[in-house]
Order: structure tokens, then C-alpha cells, then sequence
């Protein structure tokens, strides 16, 4: 089992409450409320909170406490831009770069992703696990550190808006499985079409949400 430290790991486990709404949007939370439901101290709690401000998944706010940022199809949408752009050298670079054993563990998300029928809060596990592969399979730190605040806040906004989740964790993973297959075959210009693919949905996917709350009113 990959071992972090504690900083690292209150990162996750705070990152995670937030993305599934366990921290919905635009409530309150306080460092204590978080040491307790991480079991993590005051100071890797604290560093963590200090990346996450920095990554826009909270606003710390010294007299209030800790705010959940409400979601924006606006912001997603800008974010998407970039993602876009990141996304599809970071799989260019995978084809290229990634090793065996990083292969490996793509080919085996391959095998769970077409296999397994996933809850929500197992597919979003999955989902940031294969994006790290692709990443880590870039072998670009910098690319790294650029696109993993990016696919923290989409997954956010995907999970406090997804609506037919069988339906839209069927549609993702496919798109998922087409990105590692085409880096598996080393084709770039196959992971870059399917990668741009997976944006295309959650571009589409933001637009929908906005129709809907449109809709609602």
C-alpha cells in the first residue's frame, strides 16, 4: 500500500468529504469538526487545509471558520478550458513515457472499469486513481501539480450534481477505459481524440446542469 504522510493523507480524506458532500457546498466546517472525522491532528489538518485553500476547495476564513465553496457551471466551464488542454498532453506524454509498471496498473483499471459495478463513492475512487496514472505515466511533475487541482474540482462538481448515476457512471467509465486503451496501444492521437471526448461530456454535462436549474425555477 502506497504510504504518505499525514499532511498528505488529511489532504485526501478532507478532499474526499468534500468532492462526495459529505462537506456540502456552502456550509461551514472547522478545523476541529475535520481532526475528528480524519483521527489526524491539528497540524497535518491544517496543512492541508492551507493546499486545499490554495486548490479553491475551501475558504478559509480566520473569524468564521472554514467555507465549502458553492459549485458554478461558469467556473466548471472555465476550468474545463484548461483541463482540456492539460489533459490531452498529459496523455500524449503517457503513451510515450509510462513505464511497466504503471502500465500495469492501467491495464488492470482497464479490467475493473469494463468488470465491476461501481457505487458512487467506489467510482469516484476509481476515477481520481486513474487520472494519477495517467499523470504519474506523464512523468511531468510540473503537469502533475498543474492538473491535480483541476480534477479535484470536477469531480467535485460532477458528484454535487450528477443526477442518473448508474447512467453517467456507465457513460464515464467507457470514456475512461477509451483513454488507458489507446495509451496502452502507445497511440497518441487515439488518446488525445478520446480525451478530448471526455471533456466534450463534461462540458455537456455542465451545460445540462445549467439547463436543468434553469429549468427548476
Amino acid at each position: 500500500m502506497e504510504k504518505i504522510g499525514k499532511a498528505a493523507q488529511a489532504y485526501r480524506e478532507i478532499e474526499r468529504m468534500i468532492v462526495l458532500g459529505h462537506l456540502a457546498p456552502g456550509s461551514l466546517a472547522s478545523e476541529s469538526l475535520l481532526m475528528e472525522r480524519t483521527g489526524l491532528g491539528r497540524t497535518p489538518v491544517r496543512e492541508a487545509l492551507q493546499q486545499l485553500a490554495r486548490n479553491r476547495m475551501v475558504e478559509i476564513h480566520p473569524n468564521k471558520g472554514l467555507l465549502i465553496p458553492p459549485t458554478s457551471v461558469e467556473a466548471e466551464l472555465r476550468m474545463l478550458e484548461l483541463r482540456r488542454v492539460l489533459e490531452a498532453l498529459a496523455v500524449r506524454l503517457a503513451c510515450h513515457r509510462a513505464g511497466e509498471e504503471v502500465r500495469a496498473g492501467m491495464a488492470a483499471m482497464v479490467d475493473q472499469l469494463t468488470k465491476e459495478t461501481f457505487t458512487l463513492e467506489a467510482y469516484a475512487e476509481t476515477v481520481k486513481r486513474t487520472h494519477e496514472l495517467i499523470v504519474t505515466g506523464s512523468g511531468n511533475d510540473y503537469l502533475a501539480d498543474s492538473i491535480a487541482p483541476l480534477h479535484g474540482l470536477s469531480r467535485r462538481f460532477w458528484f454535487t450534481h450528477v443526477v442518473d448515476q448508474q447512467g453517467e457512471i456507465n457513460t464515464g467509465s467507457a470514456l475512461h477505459i477509451r483513454i488507458l486503451r489507446a495509451i496502452l496501444d502507445r497511440d497518441s492521437d487515439a488518446a488525445e481524440t478520446a480525451s478530448l471526448a471526455l471533456n466534450d461530456y463534461l462540458v455537456e454535462f455542465s451545460h445540462a446542469t445549467l439547463r436543468s436549474a434553469v429549468h427548476d425555477r
